[in-house]
C-alpha cells in the first residue's frame, strides 16, 4: 500500500483503550504538546480534518506547506456514511465484545458448536446458523454451509473478515430479505451477491438505492475457513 511511515500494532488493545476508544475507524489529532485538539469517529470529514492538521503544523513552526487541500475521491466502503438513515451501530462478531447475538443457546467460547438462525431477528440482531468456533475476537466457520443473518437500517453493511489459512479462500453469497442484492450489492460482490474472500480486511457487501429500510442480511459461506470480527455500517 506504499505506506512508508511507522505504524502501531495494538493487538492488545493497549492504545485503544488508553483513549477509551469505541469507534472504528477512529482519528485523533495530536499537536506537538502532546495534546489530543480534535477527534473524528468514522469515514468522511476529510476537508476539515485536513484544515485541523495544516492548523496544528503551522502551530509548530512547520513552513511550505501550500494552500490547495488535498482532493479525497471517497469511493466504496471509504464514502462517508448516510447519517441520516443510520440505525445501526458497528458490532464485534467475536465473543468478546459482541452484541445482540440471538441464536438459541446463546454463544459459546472457544467450542466446535452448531447454531441457528431464530425464527425473526429484531433491528440490530444477529445470528449464526452452522458449524461454528466463536473465539474472544473473531468466529470461525469449521464447515461448509455456514451463514451469518444480520437485521440492520443503514444504506451499506460491511464485514471484517478473511481466510482463517494464508494462501486459501472462501466463496459466500449474500443475500438480502431473502434475495440476490440486485441494484443493492456492494463493491465486493456482484448482482448476485457471489464474491470470494482472499485476504483479511472489510469488505462492502452491501450499498443498498433509497429509500433505507429495516431488512435482513444473508451471507452463506461456501467454503469452510473463513474468520469473522466485525459488522461496521454507513
Amino acid at each position: 500500500m506504499r505506506v512508508d511511515y511507522p505504524i502501531a500494532i495494538d493487538n492488545d488493545y493497549a492504545i485503544w483503550r488508553a483513549f477509551e476508544n469505541e469507534y472504528w475507524p477512529a482519528l485523533y489529532l495530536v499537536d506537538a504538546q502532546g495534546r489530543i485538539r480534535h477527534h473524528h469517529f468514522g469515514e468522511g470529514d476529510y476537508e476539515r480534518s485536513e484544515m485541523i492538521i495544516r492548523r496544528l503544523l503551522a502551530e509548530a513552526g512547520v513552513g511550505g506547506i501550500g494552500q490547495e487541500l488535498v482532493s479525497v475521491e471517497a469511493r466504496g466502503a471509504e464514502a462517508a456514511a448516510d447519517w441520516d438513515s443510520l440505525k445501526s451501530p458497528e458490532n464485534y462478531v467475536g465473543q468478546e465484545r459482541t452484541r445482540n447475538f440471538a441464536s438459541p443457546g446463546g454463544a459459546v467460547l472457544g467450542k466446535r458448536r452448531v447454531y441457528a438462525v431464530p425464527a425473526r431477528l429484531r433491528l440490530n440482531q444477529w445470528a449464526l446458523s452452522g458449524d461454528w468456533t466463536m473465539e474472544r475476537q473473531a468466529t470461525v466457520l469449521n464447515k461448509p454451509n455456514g451463514r451469518i443473518a444480520y437485521r440492520f437500517h443503514a444504506r451499506d453493511l460491511h464485514l471484517v473478515m478473511g481466510p482463517a489459512a494464508r494462501g486459501t479462500s472462501v466463496r459466500f453469497r449474500v443475500l438480502i430479505d431473502g434475495r440476490p442484492p440486485g441494484a443493492a450489492h456492494g463493491i465486493d460482490v456482484d448482482d448476485q451477491g457471489k464474491g470470494t474472500v482472499t485476504e483479511q480486511r472489510l469488505y462492502q457487501l452491501i450499498r443498498q438505492p433509497t429509500p433505507i429500510a429495516d431488512r435482513q442480511f444473508e451471507i452463506e459461506f461456501l467454503d469452510p475457513g473463513v474468520e469473522a470480527f466485525a459488522f461496521t455500517f454507513g
